[in-house]
């Protein structure tokens, strides 16, 4: 089962890479049902590898000046001040009742992340957003993050696009900068207590590695519109285990279903979208005969 959990890393790194986020709601059940470990230590070892996978991400990213390092560092330090805060909340809310919440919100921000806006809003150049602007959404997503204990690139890569005014590409690279500081935190606190499988962890981390190196240089090749419908259609997926397992597996099944239905129909519609307009020209085409033609037909009725 190693050899299939380190292939399944591969695709973890990817998600990481491609889409800034998903890391932990992949890499948990995969080292907990593949692996077999207990879930604490999936829980540790899962920050290790979405930490170290983020942050050797984020270098490529950065190369390719995909990274707001000023947005990224401000909004993670304030992230994990408000993960605290949550993480000391949350002691209070039922489990159940965290994550059914989360769900509802994973489900607004991927309607958020697929409404159809104009070209030039991805397109645009980032923008320098205040200070006290990204100290306070790095708070309030820390703090729904720790209350709910996971998901952090969910809400890090829409928080930046919808709210931070950062294009799909730049969102994606700065989030890993977030996500890699608030792993390495969260690690921090759980080495007190658990025993990490360092053997399994390195092959794991080393090909999620891979996996998001090569996520970060599919980014430079998609178009950011399609990158950021790819991520809304993602979120209202794993929306849908997430109620599975909190509510009933029909209820997440019947989701899943609605959410297939609803992804075909959008992509039929896009397909279709281009035909209309393109036979439209030739339906309204130069059947309009020149000056010259008119004055000489006007010429011949009027006999002159």
């Amino acid at each position: 089962m190693l050899a299939v959990t380190v292939a399944l890393a591969v695709l973890v790194g990817v998600t990481l890479g491609l889409l800034g986020g998903g890391g932990s709601i992949l890499t948990v059940p995969l080292l907990a049902y593949v692996a077999g470990m207990d879930a604490k230590q999936a829980i540790a070892t899962s920050l290790l590898v979405v930490g170290v996978t983020s942050a050797v991400g984020s270098v490529s990213h950065a190369r390719a000046g995909r990274v707001q390092w000023r947005t990224g560092l401000v909004f993670g330090l304030a992230g994990m001040a408000g993960a605290y805060a949550g993480g000391l909340l949350g002691r209070f809310i039922p489990g159940s009742v965290l994550l059914i919440g989360f769900a509802a919100m994973m489900i607004a921000t991927a309607v958020a992340m697929l409404r159809d806006r104009a070209p030039a809003a991805d397109a645009e150049r980032p923008r320098r957003v205040p200070v006290a602007l990204v100290l306070a959404e790095g708070l309030i997503v820390g703090l729904v993050t720790g209350l709910v204990g996971a998901g952090g690139g969910f809400l890090v890569v829409p928080a930046l696009v919808l709210f931070g005014g950062l294009p799909m590409p730049v969102a994606v690279g700065t989030s890993l900068i977030v996500i890699a500081l608030k792993s390495f935190a969260g690690l921090a606190g759980y080495l007190t207590s658990v025993r990490i499988d360092w053997t399994t962890a390195s092959l794991v981390t080393a090909a999620a590695v891979v996996g998001a190196l090569l996520g970060a240089r599919l980014t430079a090749v998609i178009n950011p519109c399609a990158l950021r419908r790819a991520f809304g259609w993602f979120v209202l997926t794993m929306s849908s285990v997430i109620l599975a397992e909190e509510i009933h597996l029909a209820v997440g099944l019947t989701w899943a279903a609605l959410t297939a239905v609803a992804a075909a129909g959008y992509a039929l519609r896009r397909r279709r979208a281009p035909i209309g307009p393109a036979r439209a020209p030739i339906a309204e085409g130069p059947r309009i005969p020149p000056l010259g033609t008119i004055e000489r037909r006007m010429r011949r009725q009027t006999g002159g």
